[in-house]
């Protein structure tokens, strides 16, 4: 019988909230939370994730790290966040213990999180839409991600209608033009230091990408074009809120929990 059931750990003495959905296999899955989100994630998704992932046999874990949530201490961000992640891991193995192999899925900065940590202590990792972009990068798109919105528009009949009839601003579409002809910009020192800690890693590594998502696009950009580990799902957004990319996010976890 599955059941859901509220936890808590310790972590560096501070109390961490967490949520266990039961199930019966070895491998079980850690949901770790991106930006400041809670552990039940934008409109419950992760909260729901978890319940269909559970379905399929699998033990789900999730939590608020530091300072999130229902949890205590500082707020240290992303970057600092390998101790949460650890201790989590700890707590997911102490109360299911049948679980001899955790995989992490984290999307967003919680992606650079685990790469940062080298996989914290996981077996395996599910990388969605890493964050690559750093602080002080320009606001404006990355090159890459306005050649993708052009390459959307000029297969939407409606659109060339539109610039057929005169209805574009030329100057903003030459500007824009000029923009995605720019070469992809050199990773970053962040971009860098995910590839590092991930190269750390030996346990088997899935990317999933979202192909109308800036972030994944970004990720694009700094990371090597031919890296085998990369799947994307075409026309989804960051979340993979949309139903035939939230039916691929959950067939591609259940693939990479079953390798």
């Amino acid at each position: 019988m599955r059941r859901r059931l509220h936890l808590t750990f310790s972590c560096e003495g501070s109390t961490l909230a967490a949520t266990l959905d039961t199930a019966p296999l070895t491998t079980g899955l850690l949901l770790v939370s991106g930006g400041n989100e809670i552990r039940s994630g934008a409109f419950r998704g992760q909260a729901r994730l978890a319940q269909t992932i559970a379905k399929r046999g699998f033990p789900v874990f999730r939590f608020d790290r530091r300072g999130i949530g229902d949890s205590e201490g500082e707020n240290l961000g992303y970057t600092q966040s390998e101790p949460d992640i650890r201790a989590a891991i700890e707590a997911f193995r102490a109360i299911a213990p049948q679980v001899n192999r955790v995989f992490a899925l984290g999307n967003c900065d919680a992606a650079s999180a685990l790469m940062l940590a080298s996989g914290a202590g996981c077996d395996g990792l599910v990388l969605s839409n890493p964050w690559t972009i750093e602080d002080d990068a320009d606001d404006s798109p990355p090159p890459q991600a306005i050649r993708a919105r052009y390459a959307e528009k000029l297969r939407n009949p409606r659109e060339v209608a539109r610039l057929l009839r005169g209805g574009v601003d030329m100057r903003k579409l030459a500007g824009g033009i000029v923009k995605a002809a720019r070469p992809a910009p050199s990773p970053g020192n962040l971009a860098m230091r995910m590839r590092a800690g991930l190269e750390r890693f030996d346990g088997p590594v899935t990317i999933l990408l979202a192909s109308a998502d800036r972030t994944a696009q970004a990720f694009q950009g700094a990371w090597p074009a031919d890296d085998a580990r990369i799947a994307c799902c075409e026309g989804a957004s960051h979340a993979f809120a949309e139903p035939h990319a939230k039916e691929w996010l959950e067939e591609r976890l259940v693939e990479a929990l079953r390798s």
